[in-house]
């Protein structure tokens, strides 16, 4: 299973930004283009281990947004962007998010308190954008966490993210930056 993935992850280039090595690939930037088999594999697997009995499929934008939009289609569950500008909507949310080679503010509109949401996305690593996510809707916003899918965890600390966020995190490949390369981990 995953035997598109696994093929893509061995495939693809790394760089270093600052002290963080970022593996490049088609599912965290698009590049150097997205198979359609490849993301159909990707979205079959989502589908496969996700809870999508919810209100919203949620996508931290950029590389959530191609992931959310065939599980929408696929489920009959809308989705929302969480967007890197802010637009001034009411009821709209800020939250400051920090990732292994950035920081910025991102921006939740569309959601209200008793929603429940899954929140798909490219990659678990630092945990800083799910992190500031998941504690603006449940803290803030009085918004249900459904379940959370990743296509790729590239981290030693998921259990004390889940432990800290209170809920669990699916991914459907474990990956790492090792000699300059990308390995996956069965």
């Amino acid at each position: 299973m995953l035997d598109r993935l696994k093929r893509s992850v061995e495939e693809c280039p790394v760089v270093r930004i600052g002290d963080y090595h970022y593996f490049v690939h088609p599912i965290t930037d698009g590049i150097p283009h997205m198979d359609p088999a490849l993301l159909q594999e990707v979205v079959d697997a989502m589908l496969a281990i996700g809870d999508f009995q919810c209100d919203r499929i949620l996508a931290p934008e950029a590389m959530g947004i191609h992931l959310a939009v065939p599980i929408s289609m696929r489920t009959g569950v809308p989705y929302s962007v969480v967007r890197k500008r802010g637009y001034g909507l009411e009821g709209e949310t800020n939250i400051a998010q920090s990732t292994g080679y950035s920081r910025s503010d991102m921006y939740i509109n569309g959601l209200k308190k008793g929603d429940r949401v899954t929140i798909v996305d490219d990659v678990l690593s630092t945990g800083g954008t799910l992190k500031a996510l998941v504690s603006a809707l449940k803290e803030r916003m009085g918004v249900e966490v459904v379940d959370i899918i990743m296509v790729f965890e590239k981290t030693e600390r998921k259990k004390e993210m889940e432990e800290e966020m209170g809920i669990p995190v699916k991914t459907l490949l474990k990956v790492d930056v090792v000699d300059g390369r990308t390995v996956y981990y069965e």
